[in-house]
């Protein structure tokens, strides 16, 4: 059996990725920083198959412990909130880095960066830019690395439907921000599973970049519709033009602030690069392969997001 570690895998996306792998018959090194933390993956394979090992995207010698005598490499890890240490340079860059040369270095054959759609190092937005930065320095530590671009992504441990969800059991209003305009195309988590275990099947994958998106693109406006109706609530849609919204992001971090520097894992609702990333439309672009190249359907919003934001209802919330 083929050896791939995943790192990142006790994340929203890597217990799918893992899941999938172990589905393959491969053996699978869940390479996390709390292995006694992602005793939950062990059950997604056979007695054995699947394997938490401890390992830090900053650590020189964790990374080359992880990965050695591994045949398939896939790096999943990625922030939305930088922190004291978690920054997106320590991890989206430096770290993406340190995992591709680490890779090469043990004889891999394949390495998969999941970096996202809007990845560009020239951007304005801190998280873009180092997504793009990393992608860079991947591909030249690691020649013939394939990099999945993924949309916004939606499953029941999902960090954006469910967030606002939340926002709507407390606040009599949800924040349109730019006006609700952007355009988004939201891929469900267990396609892009999916598509990474596709690609790490089939070498003629090596060197490609692939933009997963959704069978059906949506604005914002359109997906804060579709959160009201699945939770039942009604709430009012407040347009919320770009620099009032920049404003008030800049205040909330400074609330945070304090929080995130005593490490008690509070995260604001919202930041100023978030703002950003929401000035820019996030849908594929169609000169790159995707899902259907793939071999996979897409599937659609309405199939999967109720079952998990019905617990938002009222008389459910409790539980």
């Amino acid at each position: 059996m083929d050896v791939v570690t995943v790192f990142g895998a006790s994340g929203f996306i890597g217990r799918y990725v893992v899941g999938e792998i172990a589905k393959s018959g491969s053996r699978v090194r869940a390479a996390v920083r709390r292995p006694d933390r992602a005793s939950f993956l062990k059950p997604m394979g056979d007695v054995g198959q699947v394997t938490p090992v401890a390992a830090n995207i900053r650590d020189d010698a964790s990374v080359a412990a992880a990965v050695e005598g591994a045949d398939i490499v896939i790096n999943l890890v990625g922030i939305l909130f930088p922190g004291k240490k978690q920054t997106f340079e320590s991890l989206q860059v430096d770290g993406a880095q340190r995992v591709a040369q680490a890779a090469k270095a043990a004889g891999a054959k394949r390495l998969v960066q999941v970096s996202a759609i809007g990845a560009d190092a020239q951007s304005g937005s801190a998280y873009a830019s180092s997504k793009g930065i990393g992608e860079q320095i991947v591909r030249e530590a690691f020649p013939g690395a394939t990099v999945v671009r993924p949309s916004i992504v939606f499953g029941p441990e999902d960090d954006f439907l469910n967030r606002f969800a939340t926002l709507a059991i407390f606040s009599p209003a949800l924040p349109l921000i730019g006006g609700g305009h952007t355009k988004l195309q939201p891929v469900y988590v267990g396609d892009v599973a999916d598509a990474i275990t596709s690609i790490c099947q089939d070498p003629k994958t090596a060197g490609a970049t692939y933009e997963l998106g959704g069978p059906q693109v949506r604005s914002f406006r359109e997906l804060m519709e579709i959160v009201l109706k699945e939770i039942d609530r009604k709430r009012l849609l407040v347009p919320l033009p770009f620099p009032i919204a920049t404003a008030q992001a800049s205040i909330l971090e400074l609330i945070f602030l304090l929080p995130q520097m005593l490490n008690l894992g509070a995260n604001p609702p919202v930041t100023v690069d978030q703002i950003k990333l929401l000035r820019h439309d996030n849908v594929v672009t169609g000169d790159l392969p995707g899902l259907e190249e793939l071999g996979i359907d897409a599937t659609a919003l309405e199939t999967i997001v109720p079952a998990y934001l019905r617990r938002y209802r009222r008389g459910v919330w409790h539980t």
